[in-house]
């Protein structure tokens, strides 16, 4: 069965190697750029099924080569995945706003990164099978042909925007999201709602669910999460 190709982009000789050793070892075939350039050929060359891409680059940095795929229609289907220092949070929020899928911080586990390079690989088949389905996640069952919420088999009353926050991000556990990509993905990319609205929605579902409030996590500088 074909593997999966991944483009690396790191200049840093010893973390490339790093990276490549365990994806070729998960299995994958690897290819390697060392700066952003290079890497926007190769993403055109090679055609990968995702890029791990880091944001502190020579000549064009990562940040660039990201707008660059996204904006470009022949490239901006490829999933990417960031490397960042950690303290970078203004990085990570842009790069995610660009479009970019996850991120993970340096020093990484080798495991954590094959992990979510898996996760976000299976984005678009689960995509795909969220059109009609019960998510169930840490006791909480929502039912999206319904519009029901049950918190340990108890209905819970929500808006039709607390619903639709919670669905979204139970659908991706462990994705860290923006305020603006929980805004554009709930309400549409027009709707005119502050950052600061995304907050009391976040704090109002938090009251309503109780201790499993808890499951929903702030990522400081960045956004929000339900745990894995």
């Amino acid at each position: 069965m074909s593997k999966e190709t991944i483009l690396v982009v790191e200049d840093e000789e010893d973390i490339l190697e790093l990276v490549r050793y365990n994806l070729a070892k998960a299995g994958y075939r690897v290819v390697c750029a060392q700066s952003g350039e290079e890497a926007v050929n190769k993403v055109k060359e090679a055609r990968p099924d995702l890029v791990v891409l880091d944001l502190m680059l020579p000549g064009m940095d990562g940040l660039d080569v990201c707008k660059r795929l996204k904006f470009d229609k022949s490239t901006s289907g490829v999933p990417i995945l960031m490397l960042t220092a950690r303290g970078e949070e203004a990085d990570i929020v842009a790069g995610l706003e660009l479009g970019a899928d996850d991120y993970v911080t340096k020093p990484f586990s080798p495991r954590v990164l094959t992990a979510r390079i898996r996760a976000v690989l299976r984005r678009p088949k689960l995509e795909e099978q969220e059109k009609d389905q019960i998510v169930s996640i840490h006791g909480l069952t929502i039912d999206t042909a319904r519009h029901e919420v049950l918190v340990r088999d108890e209905p819970l009353a929500l808006t039709a925007t607390e619903f639709n926050i919670l669905l979204f991000l139970a659908r991706r556990p462990g994705w860290v999201f923006t305020r603006d990509q929980i805004i554009s993905a709930v309400k549409g990319d027009d709707y005119p709602v502050t950052d600061r609205s995304v907050d009391v929605q976040i704090v109002g579902l938090r009251k309503k669910l109780g201790d499993l409030g808890l499951c929903i996590e702030t990522v400081r500088g960045v956004g929000y999460r339900i745990k894995e």
